[in-house]
């Protein structure tokens, strides 16, 4: 049986997302986003968990975006039970791209403290989006466990999480600064600065939690 022409469109471009060539790879994820088809959903979310380049996964989330969210939505929600790192990372970043708030309950306390630095921070972005209000606190409760985590990127990674939740995070910061790890109360001092100063950048107000931790206060005084 002849396939019909839009078939033959439809394969070509689901052939391209797994060429050698990322270029090849980009303008597919494009093609296929500009015409928003639900069978190519799958083989999407597949090539998500996979993909090495950088600007070509954020081409297929956004072509993920692109489709309706009772497709996508499910099958993301899917892969945060993947072995794969990545898998579980690009499916959250995707899912705070698309925005459904359907998918908050999936965003557990297990990928909120993920061993991997990129799933966690990837799901510390997807709860503040998704959160409901109500709920705010209890995430801010969940995020504090990860103070003083990692590197400067993830740091600042759940700072910004952090803050994006409002004065609501101060009770559970305050309670950080009083930690008995320094890193702790560093990074909680810090992103208490930023709640308080956005535009105090974040090197700026480590610094000044470094001063603070270093002579033993907590940054509560006064």
């Amino acid at each position: 049986m002849t396939m019909p022409e839009e078939d033959t469109s439809t394969t070509r471009a689901l052939r391209g997302l797994e060429s050698g060539s990322p270029s090849v790879r980009l303008r597919a994820a494009l093609t296929v986003g500009t015409a928003p088809d639900p069978r190519f959903v799958d083989r999407l979310v597949e090539r998500c968990a996979v993909e090495p380049e950088f600007h070509v996964r954020e081409m297929l989330t956004w072509a993920l975006t692109r489709h309706s969210s009772s497709r996508t939505v499910p099958k993301l929600i899917d892969e945060l039970r993947s072995e794969r790192a990545q898998a579980r990372s690009q499916a959250l970043h995707t899912l705070s791209k698309v925005g459904d708030r359907h998918a908050w309950p999936a965003i557990t306390r297990a990928l909120l403290t993920d061993a991997d630095d990129e799933v966690a921070r990837s799901a510390w972005r997807a709860a503040v989006v998704l959160v409901p209000a109500g709920e705010k606190s209890a995430l801010a409760a969940v995020l504090a466990t990860q103070l003083g985590r990692g590197g400067r990127e993830t740091r600042l990674s759940l700072s910004r999480a952090l803050i994006a939740l409002g004065e609501v995070i101060t009770p559970t910061l305050r309670a950080a600064m009083a930690d008995a790890d320094p890193r702790v109360r560093l990074h909680a001092i810090a992103t208490e600065r930023l709640l308080t100063d956005p535009d105090a950048g974040f090197e700026s107000a480590i610094e000044e939690a470094k001063r603070v931790v270093a002579l033993g206060g907590t940054g509560q005084e006064g």
